[in-house]
């Protein structure tokens, strides 16, 4: 399948042209080799070049991978990205594991995302060039080769990590594809490190990401949110504690801004986790957005444009385990960002496993995160927070227990909302937060979120209604999670940007039942609704008795937003 304009893609590929990087492969019929188009070598005759959509396109057509670019190192991109959101989901689970039962997983695969086998493989044929199991064969190919090159991981574990059933197979597989043994891939100068040493002496990869990337943002957000025991920011770098399948670890995560790579060191007793962590970490950290598609987009709206511009790497940064983030926004409504990170704090001190002593070099680093089962058998009375509150935090523990696909992507925004939103505690504003952060839905918009209507004031300090900025986010779709990220870093920072017309007439927002009980700052860093399932709280009779002045209300609404002697329940306070 030949991609794009093929004059077009030659350009691309004469001028070494990065923005095409992640966006194409050209494979070349003369060698049988497919490459990236920032390939150094000489470029070949237009005759003799084939363009497709993705690496298992080509390698599905019988190229195999250059060893001069390594097409395992491209950015994560598609020029698919922000038309199939199927696609995008369905490949956010077969980096999870998703397709480990081979072809007969493809139909398990679609049934979670709502569609036929037949019709996901059509997708995937038309967004990819490729099936999703030539996808999966191609992944975990060119993880191996990444292994072999840039790490000493002996043979076999090479082969275990990257999901090869057996040594033989992976043999067998190098020798068909390369015609050498991948020993042979190698670096000479690499020695193999003794097998079994490999959780000891940690394994390091580099993510190539498209730049800008925004770093210092990046970093910002997850040391106001780091969790004592479980992360660390310090000395520029990320680190956390790691629980995947009864087993403890460590990841590290620092960006390497010359070469446009995030470098990670994952210390963890078994390397076939490695997919998994890695996973994870391109989530969290957003790796694979196309910063530069998706700010074109953006900046379409003149009042968005001077935000990008003044922010033009700002990331949307992931959850590392969606019951994890589920649990951090129930546990920061209504109380501020440091209270919340207590909170989290004594959950992990109460029901956290402790990491053994050779798992983490790094003294801070003592426990990991409790899964949903340790949440459901702990006493949470212990907690400083109300009853209704730890019910939730149970009510969500046996949520994820009933439902293990619960905070993965399945289906459409639209159910995964409905699926959140059915459990105790959870609301509209928590269930978008989730589908932002966890299930990476690029089109997530929790659009009562106080801090947005903030941020998305007009040049007058006029705020729309929510119902006001859904409609206006329209144009921003698919990526109004990126909107998202901008308004609330606009209101971080306290700033205004230039007077719009398209918002200047809008509306002073009317104050009512469900827009005046105003939210707090939560965990995140962005404002939450006060009422812990995400709706308007009953008035009580003292309430209605005695009118609450606008002064005594959260810092996140002011008096220039509330009519004289409007009445706010106690929710919405500080306390």
């Amino acid at each position: 399948m030949d991609l794009l304009d093929r004059d077009a893609c030659y350009r691309a590929l004469q001028t070494r042209d990065a923005r095409f990087d992640g966006r194409l492969f050209v494979g070349v019929t003369s060698t049988g080799i497919y490459c990236r188009p920032i390939c150094p070598a000489r470029t070949a005759s237009f005759k003799n070049c084939r363009f497709y959509a993705s690496a298992a396109a080509a390698q599905e057509e019988g190229f195999r991978p250059c060893l001069r670019c390594r097409p395992e190192t491209a950015p994560d991109l598609a020029s698919w990205n922000g038309t199939s959101s199927t696609v995008s989901r369905a490949l956010a689970l077969i980096a999870d594991g998703g397709l480990d039962g081979g072809e007969a997983g493809v139909d398990a695969l679609a049934e979670r995302l709502g569609v036929g086998g037949r019709q996901l493989r059509r997708l995937f044929k038309q967004h990819l060039g490729a099936s999703p199991i030539a996808v999966e064969q191609t992944r975990r190919v060119l993880f191996a080769k990444q292994l072999l090159q840039e790490t000493r991981m002996p043979m076999a574990e090479v082969a275990l990590a990257s999901g090869f059933g057996s040594v033989r197979r992976f043999n067998e597989t190098f020798h068909d594809l390369f015609h050498r043994p991948p020993r042979e891939l190698r670096r000479k100068a690499q020695t193999e490190l003794p097998e079994g040493s490999v959780a000891e002496a940690g394994v390091t990869l580099r993510l190539r990401y498209r730049p800008p990337y925004d770093w210092p943002a990046m970093l910002a957000y997850l040391e106001a949110r780091a969790i004592d025991g479980v992360e660390q920011v310090a000395a520029g770098s990320y680190r956390r504690t790691v629980a995947h399948e009864g087993r403890l670890g460590t990841v590290e995560v620092r960006h390497e801004p010359a070469r446009d790579n995030l470098v990670v060191t994952v210390r963890f007793p078994s390397v076939k986790a490695l997919p998994a962590i890695l996973a994870r970490v391109r989530r969290v950290f957003d790796v694979g957005a196309d910063i530069e598609a998706i700010g074109a987009h953006l900046s379409r709206d003149p009042f968005l444009a001077p935000l990008l511009a003044q922010r033009p790497g700002l990331r949307a940064p992931g959850g590392w385990d969606g019951f994890e983030l589920a649990v951090r926004a129930i546990l920061g409504q209504q109380v501020t960002v440091v209270a919340a990170r207590r909170l989290a704090g004594q959950l992990v001190a109460l029901c956290g496993e402790p990491l053994p002593a050779p798992a983490s070099l790094h003294a801070r680093l003592t426990r990991a995160f409790p899964s949903a089962e340790q949440v459901a058998r702990a006493d949470l009375g212990a907690l400083g927070m109300p009853s209704a509150r730890r019910a939730s935090l149970k009510a969500l523990a046996e949520a994820a227990l009933a439902d293990p696909h619960l905070f993965r992507p399945s289906g459409t925004v639209e159910e995964a909302i409905a699926r959140l939103r059915a459990i105790r505690g959870v609301g509209e504003w928590t269930a978008q937060y989730i589908a932002l952060r966890a299930l990476r839905e690029t089109d997530a918009f929790p659009a009562s979120d106080i801090a947005l209507l903030r941020g998305a004031a007009n040049g007058a300090g006029e705020r729309p209604t929510p119902e006001d900025l859904l409609q206006r986010a329209e144009p921003w779709r698919p990526w109004r999670a990126y909107a998202a990220q901008h308004l609330w870093a606009a209101d971080a920072a306290g700033a205004r940007p230039r007077e719009s017309p398209l918002l200047v007439d809008l509306p002073s927002p009317s104050i009512d039942r469900t827009t005046a009980h105003a939210p707090r700052e939560s965990v995140m860093g962005e404002a939450m609704p006060a009422h812990r399932d995400g709706t308007a709280a009953p008035k009580r009779r003292s309430q209605r008795r005695r009118p609450v002045m606008a002064e005594a209300l959260s810092p996140l609404m002011d008096s220039t937003t509330l009519p004289k002697g409007t009445r706010v329940p106690p929710e919405a306070r500080h306390g």
